[in-house]
């Protein structure tokens, strides 16, 4: 069974959706006569999945409640009891979120037919579909079963039937998923802290006797999939355990010369060229080499005894070569080789050329099997419902990296790396629908990017998008550009749909300025480097951290090298992205940090100068690097500023990313949205004095960079 943590998209919840028949409306004194449940596989009712079975109430059915459900005494007869049917109908929950209309009287009534019995109840996680209905609706005229059906254009199912009731709430459910994303309510903890706030219905369903129909969870540890957690995976980068050079042979030579290669080389694997190609002739695109190891050999000659040896390798080579980027972190080559069931990989650089190989001996000391499958998982989803359950899984991943030991900076390398990795997919799968829609191939070779903090390795779990597209060829509203802007909403839905909202900015690839070619983008660049107000570069610097995750690598590498060409040196440039970052001044006062209803916004007092003088002096010095710290390490490196500004710079912006990720943690634990607010209150005294003196170091930052500037000038 699918996990159902609290970061669960509503989309993508594996859940069963119940109702009972009773003899009477009080839950103290009412007994079952019927149950029904449905599940929900990734958000979606199961039609064919389901569970039903009339009861016997021990108790003669009143009259008025057969006039309601039809079910009388005569029916129940020979039935089994709820003892007998407690265990079936808790097996089919199995642990899922519990969804039904007005569930509180059902969870009450199983609760007293449990008690009665003798037997454990356990209180599920639910969702009241009635209660979702106020939260998006709360004029309506009324919220029965029958007027949220016609509300929602669904129609009821077998109307007080058990099993028909359950599955119109469950329809009810599906079409209230979309009407609470709008209302910025994604997740389980989020529709379930919204359900909290309705205190008049609660409390009059409290007095009904009903049990609370939604119970806000705080982070528990079985909501934990990392219980113990090897951190080197998350720690380590594929490019540091890879064998390089990769060794390649030729198509057309024999399997015998490939296996005098390897016992030469003491390898267990080679790389085997694309057809007509010499290994001198490399480098090799990973999508058109092949690979041999160990085990295709010994197939290969337990098949043909004789005749094996003089085979060309090309003839057992797999194609197309199953491959990681050396960027990626250990943990990812690890699911991929699980999902795929391979025991080598090729490791391709951002171009997508074969740069080197790593095998399951590389990887034999680590472990980290239930983690490690996310990556793949993203990888591998199928549409927006997968998608959005293996999403769902990124903050239990971060809070035990966290409880490891491991600083929120590398976590949120992590985070950036399966931020990408998802809008890959979602690219993949706009294509699919592009095809679907009939609007073919894309029309010319193009690259799909992450900005801003995705681009820089640097995102927590309070993101939005900021993605762009650079292709080959075509002219702003031409043929190219109107079909990767109809590619560029697709993306968006998608990411939205799984659990990343759209840009409030604007900065998505379906929008103008936002995508266009190689051509185009350099217009854009030497337009920018000629504005002479900071107001005419907003969202411009994000630009600059910008990373391909999905089609042609090269092309991105060449925008990327060239915008920091033509940027190098361009100082007033580099002094209007220094100033449309606004003056800063930290959060401190005479007696602590300030706080604005408990909470201080550490993105706007501390995070941002940090990532735009660093993004600056990159920029202005050519400093071509992604990441916050690299870019600082290599404004130190060449000698710009004082060592200790810049040193405390880089320990400041690792206090502020670990305060405001373990808060964004407990804030999705608790169904708050995230954001970069941090509850003061949750730190120690301790981190609280950190934080303090972390921040005053930094407070001249906008000083300092200047005076860094007009120095380089002079």
């Amino acid at each position: 069974m699918a996990g159902r943590t609290s970061a669960t998209p509503l989309l993508a919840l594996d859940a069963v959706a119940l109702d009972t028949e009773t003899t009477s409306l009080d839950p103290k004194l009412a007994r079952i006569v019927e149950i029904g449940a449905v599940r929900l596989l990734l958000g979606r009712p199961s039609e064919h999945d389901t569970f039903r079975s009339l009861a016997d109430p021990g108790i003669p059915i009143p009259q008025v409640a057969i006039g309601i459900h039809g079910i009388d005494d005569r029916k129940v007869l020979g039935q089994p009891g709820f003892a007998a049917l407690w265990p079936q109908l808790s097996n089919f929950i199995g642990g899922r979120v519990v969804i039904g209309h007005s569930l509180g009287y059902d969870l009450a009534v199983l609760a007293n037919e449990c008690a009665r019995t003798g037997m454990p109840f356990s209180r599920p996680r639910t969702l009241d579909v009635r209660l979702l209905a106020q939260i998006v609706e709360p004029s309506l005229a009324g919220y029965s079963l029958d007027s949220l059906a016609a509300w929602l254009d669904i129609q009821p199912a077998d109307r007080h039937a058990a099993l028909g009731d359950a599955l119109t709430a469950a329809r009810i459910f599906v079409a209230l998923v979309p009407k609470l994303r709008e209302g910025n309510i994604r997740t389980l903890a989020e529709a379930e802290a919204a359900c909290a706030k309705l205190s008049a219905a609660l409390e009059e369903q409290h007095r009904a006797g009903w049990i609370e129909p939604v119970l806000v969870p705080s982070r528990a540890d079985s909501e934990r999939i990392l219980a113990r957690l090897d951190s080197y995976p998350y720690r380590h980068r594929v490019r540091e355990l890879m064998s390089s050079p990769p060794r390649f042979v030729a198509s057309d030579a024999t399997i015998e010369d490939a296996l005098k290669f390897m016992a030469d080389g003491k390898i267990s694997s080679l790389f085997v060229t694309p057809e007509g190609k010499t290994p001198e002739s490399g480098p090799f695109p990973g999508a058109e080499s092949g690979i041999i190891t160990e085990r295709d050999i010994l197939r290969a000659v337990r098949a043909d005894m004789q005749g094996a040896f003089a085979k060309p390798v090309g003839a057992i080579a797999s194609r197309p070569l199953t491959s990681v980027p050396a960027q990626a972190f250990v943990y990812r080559a690890i699911g991929r080789m699980d999902r795929r069931r391979v025991r080598h990989l090729g490791v391709v650089d951002e171009s997508g050329f074969v740069v080197g190989a790593l095998s399951a001996r590389d990887l034999l000391r680590l472990r980290a099997r239930d983690a490690v499958t996310l990556g793949d998982e993203i990888d591998e989803g199928r549409d927006v419902h997968e998608l959005g359950q293996a999403w769902a899984r990124l903050p239990a991943v971060a809070r035990g990296l966290l409880d490891e030991g491991i600083e929120a900076r590398d976590v949120a390398a992590i985070i950036s790396r399966e931020l990408g990795a998802l809008t890959r997919r979602a690219g993949i799968l706009a294509e699919m629908r592009m095809r679907e829609e009939g609007k073919g191939e894309p029309p010319v070779p193009y690259a799909l990017l992450v900005l801003g903090s995705a681009g820089r390795g640097e995102s927590l779990l309070a993101m939005d998008q900021d993605n762009a597209i650079v292709f080959a060829s075509g002219d702003p509203d031409g043929v190219e550009d109107r079909w990767f802007a109809q590619l560029g909403t697709h993306i968006a839905d998608i990411l939205h749909e799984v659990g990343v909202p759209y840009c409030k900015g604007g900065v998505m690839a379906k929008n103008a300025p936002w995508r266009g070619s190689a051509a185009t983008w350099r217009e854009r660049l030497e337009h920018w480097l000629g504005r002479s107000s900071p107001e005419d570069l907003l969202a411009v610097d994000i630009f600059f951290d910008f990373r391909a995750v999905h089609g042609d690598g090269a092309l991105a590498a060449a925008l990327w090298h060239e915008a920091y060409q033509l940027a190098k040196g361009q100082i007033g440039f580099a002094k209007l992205l220094a100033e449309s970052g606004g003056s800063f001044e930290p959060p401190l006062g005479w007696f602590g940090l300030k706080t604005e209803n408990g909470r201080v916004d550490l993105k706007r007092g501390g995070l941002f100068v940090i990532v735009t003088t660093a993004r600056v002096l990159a920029i202005y010095n050519g400093i071509a690097e992604h990441s916050t710290k690299a870019r600082i390490e290599g404004a130190r490196a060449l000698g710009l500023g004082s060592e200790s500004d810049l040193n405390a710079m880089i320990e400041t912006h690792r206090v502020i990313l670990d305060a405001i990720l373990d808060q964004q943690l407990a804030d999705i634990a608790a169904g708050r949205p995230p954001s970069n607010r941090v509850e003061i209150k949750r730190l120690s005294r301790d981190d609280q004095a950190g934080l303090r003196d972390a921040l005053s170091s930094i407070k001249h930052a906008n000083e300092m960079l200047r005076d860094l500037l007009v120095a380089q000038r002079t």
